[in-house]
């Protein structure tokens, strides 16, 4: 049978990445785009793409008809500095889309449902250094709560309902295709359009706070990756912990400033430093490594350099 997928909130960081990989891997007409908006974009104008809201049952289910869909990955949130200005909307946003999903594959309407966790799922009393897929997690942001749940009712859809669903806990992504989406770790995209615009960059992170990161290539290449497993390979349905590589903003300066010497960087921590500092600096994700044979290929030096090279073009 023909894998037909639909991505909702294909227009995001991710999801723009996602979307056009997809439809390399599996092709056009098997892989429909759809957001809340039209945008003007390759998403939109080089394939399907439908309107559609995330927290409409109907309209999902609708869209799953009509193009006869085996796959949803429901990529649509709000990011965590965003969610902490709307506390009420993220939840609903972040938490009704996925019981639609999940209701929609326990009805047997699909087969098979990715949706994305984060390290937002650790908090503050969470080990720091090389956290391990089970450990103590007690979120303090909107944006984690929303996904630690989530991971839970993964686990309990598919325990209970035979769900296939699938998930990773996305570290910070880094990407020159996309502008930063409100998230924490976003500095990290920022600071390499603003090194090349102005030659210098002011982070609300602290020099030091050191955070789990990935190039998008990677973080897309493991989506697409654990959706392709054998069923009996994917052990964990709540969440697999996912790593790349971990960095501070004084680091990626410096590994900036390789390529533009005059770059200069300052920092005035803001209300995200204490977002930062309840997450952890760098993630045990060997159960992914052992499990489904997931390996990571991009390094900060690597990453830096083809950063700047799209960039500049």
């Amino acid at each position: 049978m023909t894998t037909k997928i639909l991505i909702i909130g294909a227009c995001g960081q991710i999801g723009t990445e996602l979307t056009m990989q997809l439809r390399a891997v599996y092709g056009n007409d098997n892989v429909i785009a759809s957001d809340i908006r039209k945008l003007n974009s390759d998403i939109v104008n080089k394939g399907i793409f439908e309107v559609v809201n995330a927290l409409d049952y109907n309209q999902i289910e609708h869209l799953i008809e009509k193009y006869q869909i085996t796959d949803v990955y429901l990529m649509a949130a709000l990011l965590s500095a965003t969610a902490e200005k709307n506390p009420a909307f993220a939840w609903d946003l972040n938490m009704n889309s996925l019981f639609h999903v999940l209701n929609l594959a326990k009805a047997k309407k699909i087969k098979k449902v990715f949706w994305p966790s984060s390290i937002a799922v650790f908090g503050p009393t969470t080990p720091r250094e090389n956290t391990p897929q089970y450990t103590i997690m007690e979120p303090t942001t909107v944006y984690g709560i929303s996904k630690q749940t989530g991971e839970r009712w993964c686990e309990y859809y598919h325990h209970q309902y035979g769900v296939d669903v699938r998930s990773i806990r996305y570290p910070g992504l880094i990407s020159w295709t996309t502008e930063p989406g409100g998230g924490t770790t976003d500095y990290a995209v920022d600071i390499y359009h603003k090194a090349l615009e102005k030659g210098t960059f002011e982070c609300f992170l602290s020099e030091d706070t050191k955070l789990p990161m990935m190039y998008m290539d990677d973080a897309i290449r493991a989506t697409i990756e654990i959706m392709q497993a054998d069923n009996e390979k994917v052990k964990i349905r709540s969440a697999y912990n996912l790593a790349g590589i971990s960095f501070t903003p004084a680091q990626i300066a410096e590994e900036i400033k390789k390529h533009l010497p005059n770059f200069t960087i300052t920092y005035k921590p803001d209300f995200r430093q204490k977002i930062a500092d309840s997450w952890p600096a760098s993630i045990d994700d060997s159960l992914a490594r052992e499990d489904w044979g997931w390996k990571h290929q991009y390094e900060m030096d690597s990453m830096t350099t083809i950063m700047l090279e799209n960039l500049k073009k």
